[in-house]
C-alpha cells in the first residue's frame, strides 16, 4: 500500500479542526469524498482526496466515500468502479463506509414532504426556460412563480403524483420556497426535485423522480453524520442553500460546510465534462490515456501514487485561486522516481557501431549499478560485442565546437565500457547516416584514464546489438499548448500536436523484456519510462530527466 503519510501542515481548516475540538463541539472528526460517478477522477479529485482523507487519517477520524449518484442519464457503473480503483491506488481506505447518495431517496422524499408541510417548498410548472427568465440576473431580482402560492394539500398531492409517475418529465419540478430577491441566485427558489424518465444505475426504475445535488449532498451529509463537509471554492455561493436544507428539514447532526480553492494545474484541463469531449471526440484514447490529468491516466503514464501525494501536499489549502504549474508536479513525479526506480540502457534512435577491433565472436560481461545512489538496489550484467547501438542524437557529421559526443575521428567513453573512436561512417542514399565503424581502447574498460594521457570528454550510452531487444517507445508531452486551455472559447484549438511522439525502433537492454506492466526505469541520460500495461514490449515515457518544456 502507499505511505499516505505526509507532514502534518496547518491550514485554515485543521485551525478549524482544532478549534472544534478543544472546544468539544466535536469528538470525532468525520469528513467525505462525494464525486459523480459521470467520468474518471481527475488530478484536482486527488487533491480533494488528500485533503478529506488526509485530515480524517491524521485526526483518527474516518472519511466516508460517498457517490452522488443523483444523475441517472449521467451515472454509470464503470465510473463508480474506476473512482474506486483510484482511491485504493493513491493508498487509501474508506474500510466499510462506502455510500450511495441513492441509498437516501427515501429518506430524501421523506424530507421533501417536510418541507412541502412547512409551507417551505411548492411544486412548480414552468419549463427550464420560463424558470430562466423568470429567475432575474446577477443585479436585478427575479419575480415568484405563478405558481408559488399552491396551497400545502395541492402542493403535497402533486409531489405524491411525481413520486408515482403521473406526469412527464419536464411537466413538473419542485422548489424550495426561499427568495426570488436574494442577492444570492442560488436561493432564488432553487429546484430541489426533478421527474427524469431515466434508469438509475442502482435503484434502477424505482424512483422517476430525483433529488438535485445541492438537496441530495447537504441531507446526505448530514444522515451520515458528517462534521465538516469539506468542498472547492465554486461551492461557496451554495453554502447559504446548504445550511438552509439543513436547518429546515431539522436535521439531528448539522455539518458544515469549508471551501478551499480548486486545483488548476497548467497546460491542463480539470473539468470531467470537457475531459469527456477528448474521450468522446477521439483527441485521446480513452479517459486513461497517458496524456490526460486523469489519475488512471497517470497511473498509465507511469506516476507514482506518493508523487501525486507529495505534489497535494506541496500545494498546501488555501482560499486563493491561482493555476499551479505543471513543472511542480512533474517535479515531485521525477524526484520520486529519482530515488526509487533502477537504471536501464536504451537506445530509442539506434545506429549501429562495428567495432572493428574486438573479435566477432567474442563477448564480454560488464558489471553495473542498478542504482549508483542506493547500492541496496544491487547490480546486473551487461554484454558488449563487436556490434553495439548508439543513440542518434549522440552522433553529428558536422558538429559545432564543444561539441563532446561522438563524430568522425572523434573519441567518446561508452559508460561502463571503453573509449570509443570513429574511424568510417557509412550513409544510404539520402544521406542518413546507417552506421559507424569504430575502434576501442581496450585499456579503459570501466572508465580508466587512457596510458598515453589523453582526455575524454564526452560520455554516451549503448546496448549491445547482438542481444538488445526491439521496442516501440512513446514519448508523450503535455496535451495542451495553452498555459490555460480551459479559459479559450474552444479548449480543442490548444491542443499540441506533438503531445505523443512513437518511435517504433528503439533498441533496450534485454533485462527488459521481463519488465512488468507500468514498472518504471530510468533510461540512463534519456528520461524516465515504463512499460505499458496495454501494448506488447512498448515503454511510456513518464517524465524526462529535467524540466524542458518550451515556454
Amino acid at each position: 500500500m502507499t505511505d499516505t503519510t505526509t507532514a502534518h501542515k496547518t491550514n485554515f481548516i485543521r485551525n478549524i479542526i482544532d478549534q472544534d475540538l478543544e472546544n468539544g463541539a466535536h469528538s470525532t472528526i468525520i469528513t467525505r469524498f462525494p464525486p459523480e460517478p459521470n467520468g474518471f477522477l481527475h488530478i484536482g479529485h486527488a487533491k480533494a482526496i488528500c485533503i478529506n482523507f488526509g485530515i480524517a487519517r491524521d485526526y483518527n477520524g474516518r472519511c466516508h466515500m460517498r457517490f452522488d449518484d443523483t444523475n441517472p442519464s449521467r451515472d454509470y457503473d464503470c465510473y463508480t468502479a474506476a473512482i474506486l480503483k483510484d482511491i485504493h491506488w493513491l493508498g487509501f481506505d474508506y474500510g466499510k463506509h462506502l455510500y450511495y447518495a441513492s441509498d437516501y431517496y427515501q429518506t430524501l422524499y421523506e424530507c421533501a414532504l417536510k418541507l412541502i408541510e412547512q409551507g417551505d417548498a411548492y411544486v412548480d410548472s414552468l419549463s427550464a426556460k420560463e424558470m430562466h427568465d423568470y429567475r432575474g440576473t446577477l443585479t436585478e431580482g427575479g419575480k415568484n412563480s405563478p405558481d408559488r402560492d399552491r396551497t400545502i394539500e395541492e402542493n403535497l398531492s402533486l409531489f405524491k403524483e411525481m413520486r408515482q409517475g403521473k406526469h412527464p418529465e419536464g411537466s413538473f419540478t419542485l422548489r424550495a420556497k426561499i427568495d426570488m430577491q436574494s442577492g444570492n441566485i442560488n436561493l432564488r427558489d432553487p429546484v430541489i426535485y426533478r421527474i427524469l424518465d431515466k434508469t438509475h444505475h442502482r435503484s434502477k426504475d424505482q424512483w422517476p423522480i430525483y433529488p438535485t445535488y445541492d438537496f441530495a449532498h447537504a441531507l446526505s451529509d448530514a444522515t451520515e453524520g458528517i462534521t465538516h463537509s469539506l468542498c472547492s471554492l465554486e461551492f461557496q455561493d451554495h453554502r447559504p442553500l446548504y445550511d438552509w436544507c439543513v436547518a429546515k428539514t431539522q436535521q439531528a447532526k448539522v455539518p458544515h460546510q469549508y471551501e478551499f480553492s480548486r486545483l488548476n494545474l497548467s497546460h491542463s484541463i480539470t473539468s470531467k465534462r470537457k475531459l469527456k469531449r477528448l474521450v468522446d471526440e477521439g483527441h485521446v484514447d480513452g479517459w486513461d490515456d497517458p496524456r490526460m490529468p486523469t489519475i488512471s491516466g497517470m497511473r498509465e503514464r507511469g506516476y507514482a501514487p506518493q508523487a501525486i501525494i507529495d505534489f497535494c501536499d506541496l500545494i498546501g489549502v488555501s482560499k486563493q485561486e491561482s493555476i499551479t504549474s505543471m513543472d511542480l508536479l512533474e517535479g515531485c513525479v521525477r524526484n520520486h522516481l529519482d530515488h526509487h526506480v533502477e537504471r536501464r540502457y536504451a537506445v530509442l534512435d539506434p545506429i549501429k557501431v562495428i567495432i572493428e577491433n574486438f573479435e566477432e565472436d567474442e563477448t564480454l560481461d560488464i558489471t553495473v549499478s542498478n542504482h549508483p545512489q542506493i547500492p541496496e538496489l544491487g547490480h546486473r550484467v551487461i554484454t558488449f560485442s563487436n556490434e553495439v547501438y548508439i543513440d542518434r542524437d549522440d552522433f553529428m557529421l558536422n558538429p559545432p565546437p564543444k561539441y563532446n559526443r561522438l563524430r568522425p575521428e572523434g573519441e567518446v567513453r561508452l559508460r561502463n565500457a571503453f573509449a570509443i573512436k570513429c574511424n568510417e561512417v557509412m550513409c544510404d542514399e539520402s544521406g542518413k547516416v546507417t552506421s559507424l565503424r569504430c575502434t576501442i581502447d581496450k585499456d579503459t574498460l570501466g572508465g580508466k584514464k587512457p596510458q598515453d594521457g589523453r582526455k575524454i570528454k564526452g560520455v554516451i550510452h549503448w546496448v549491445n546489438a547482438k542481444d538488445a531487444i526491439d521496442a516501440k517507445v512513446a514519448l508523450y508531452d503535455r496535451l495542451f499548448t495553452d498555459e490555460a486551455p480551459g479559459s479559450l472559447e474552444d479548449f480543442t484549438t490548444a491542443l499540441n500536436p506533438e503531445s505523443l511522439k512513437l518511435l517504433e525502433n528503439a533498441k533496450l537492454e534485454p533485462s527488459l523484456k521481463d519488465a512488468n506492466p507500468l514498472e518504471a526505469f530510468q533510461f540512463t541520460r534519456l528520461g524516465y519510462f515504463c512499460r505499458s500495461s496495454s501494448e506488447d514490449m512498448q515503454f511510456n515515457r513518464i517524465v524526462s530527466l529535467k524540466e524542458t518544456w518550451q515556454k
